[in-house]
């Protein structure tokens, strides 16, 4: 199985994809980010580009590490990286399909001041290369991204919240990964009038449901 996080630059999948791991027995992190840089370090270089993600092996390599990695450990994957072109990641979903290979995809949202303010936040030069995706993941959440997976909206959660949030909808329709789940601490959110919210109210979990499979027709 894949637990797949997605969302844009600030909305916490590195730290977050490390206390899922951490939550679900016998799991690995996969960073798939890793193979785009091997394919960036091909010379002479492949055709230019401003994202490897727009290389076709990245995605076909994306989808045989993964199913390589799982027929030889077995467990669970998760993967935090974001796919922001419908087409790329239906060429993704499609094919780990092809192989029966489940996938739980999440993405980890958040408003756009949130976002910025994150990302603004991490070094003293903010990056414009983060910053420039702000926009792509808001058309991607309105178009397609957020009916087709299931969304936790991270704006008022901790990281370690919305990886319990992950994980208890995950290991809840996969009875085989509920056992020896673990447990980190996750307190309450502050709430504007000062009291406390509980971790399933502020994480505002959508389970995806798509009337239309947005995967069809790509291929």
């Amino acid at each position: 199985m894949i637990v797949w996080l997605n969302g844009t630059h600030g909305a916490g999948k590195t730290t977050t994809s490390s206390l899922v791991q951490h939550l679900i027995p016998d799991s690995r992190v996969f960073d798939a980010e890793k193979v785009g840089e091997t394919l960036m370090d091909i010379t002479p270089g492949l055709p230019e580009t401003d994202n490897f993600q727009h290389w076709p092996p990245w995605r076909q390599l994306v989808v045989e590490t993964a199913r390589r990695v799982l027929d030889y450990t077995g467990g669970t994957l998760v993967i935090p990286m974001t796919v922001l072109v419908e087409q790329y990641w239906c060429e993704i979903r499609t094919g780990l399909a092809q192989h029966a290979i489940p996938v739980r995809h999440f993405v980890l949202h958040a408003d756009q001041d949130t976002l910025r303010r994150r990302i603004e936040g991490e070094h003293p030069v903010p990056s414009p290369f983060r910053l420039r995706y702000l926009e792509p993941y808001a058309e991607a959440a309105r178009t397609w991204l957020h009916a087709e997976a299931e969304v936790v909206d991270t704006t008022h959660l901790t990281p370690a919240q919305a990886a319990t949030q992950i994980v208890r909808r995950a290991t809840r329709e996969t009875p085989n990964l509920s056992s020896g789940i673990g447990s980190i601490d996750t307190p309450g959110t502050a709430s504007p009038d000062g009291g406390t919210r509980s971790v399933q109210a502020a994480a505002r979990v959508k389970p995806a449901l798509p009337s239309v499979d947005p995967c069809v027709g790509h291929g």
